[in-house]
């Protein structure tokens, strides 16, 4: 099991491409932990915004009456990829990763499988 801060250590180095992590409550929309970023990436904003995307589709999915939980969210820009996890674990009941790549340099799909194996190894 892995700490939050070697958990965002692995996502940095084992996938390429990766700008920045966050790991997030959407509850609080605060970043309980970041590494990366930019001048033009500030995470602690993009966790809070981030944030909003969560909690609109939890609601929807609700709305709908799906019996389905969220696997992970993607938004794709011109340069980047966002990539938004939800933690399915016992402790990690109402986070999530957030992964910012870039386009050029990322394979979504690997990006996607590591992030997968990450979360399921985190322990908050």
């Amino acid at each position: 099991m892995a700490n939050t801060e070697s958990a965002l250590k692995d996502v940095m180095s084992s996938i390429d491409g990766a700008i920045g992590v966050a790991l997030v409550d959407y509850n609080s929309g605060m970043a309980l932990g970041t590494l990366g970023g930019s001048a033009e990436l500030d995470l602690n904003v993009a966790a809070a915004g981030n944030t909003d995307v969560v909690r609109a589709k939890v609601r929807a999915i609700e709305l709908l009456n799906l019996k389905e939980a969220i696997e992970d969210i993607l938004i794709s820009l011109n340069t980047q990829y966002h990539l938004i996890r939800p933690l399915t674990g016992r402790s990690g009941k109402g986070l999530f990763l957030y992964l910012a790549l870039d386009r050029s340099r990322a394979n979504l799909a690997m990006a996607r499988h590591q992030l997968k194996r990450i979360e399921a190894d985190l322990e908050v």
